[in-house]
């Protein structure tokens, strides 16, 4: 292939990919990836189980659908949330991921108990229960997308070892300069 086949494909792919990515931003689309660990509990714990939460914000900005998987945990599961809260502070819970508890809102599924275990749905409006007390009430998802690509928002999953959170990770923009996947 000559140098100028080669110049011009290469400016053709790149001008792809910057059209495709406006056209990702524009809409309002936010993929992410992250992985939970003990570390980022506060206080941090040592502990054997890992997990990822992959989320994608839909373009209208209506719906999250998301997948969150652990093992190995030293504690069988009791919930999973998102909440509210910078890096290195505890917030209030502003989704349910999954509960074995009984204390989400209705409709709220039960959390694998065996592992390695997969947590899959769809997170809407109808899904946000606060934490008012932090400036976001119930149906406000408006508020909950802008403070997951605020970063300042993070997943957790409780354990019954570790109730105040046995995995955790920050959403959203990277503020810990360790390269999270969000893309």
């Amino acid at each position: 292939m000559n140098v100028r086949i080669k110049l011009a494909l290469a400016v053709a792919v790149t001008a792809t990919m910057a059209v495709a990515g406006t056209a990702a931003l524009a809409g309002g689309g936010q993929q992410i990836r992250e992985t939970l660990t003990g570390y980022e509990e506060v206080p941090a714990v040592s502990t054997a189980g890992s997990g990822t939460f992959e989320a994608s914000v839909k373009p209208a900005g209506d719906a999250i659908t998301y997948k969150l998987t652990y093992s190995a945990l030293e504690g069988s599961v009791q919930q999973s949330h998102i909440h509210l809260g910078q890096r290195g502070v505890n917030g209030g819970i502003s989704v349910f991921l999954c509960s074995n508890l009984g204390n989400g809102p209705a409709g709220t599924q039960a959390c694998p108990l065996a592992s390695p275990a997969t947590v899959e749905g769809t997170l809407t409006a109808a899904d946000v229960i606060g934490p008012t007390g932090q400036g976001i009430t119930a149906g406000e998802f408006a508020e909950l997308i802008a403070a997951i690509r605020a970063g300042v928002t993070y997943v957790n999953v409780h354990s019954t070892k570790w109730p105040g959170g046995e995995l955790r990770s920050q959403l959203g923009r990277d503020n810990s300069g360790r390269g999270s996947d969000n893309r």
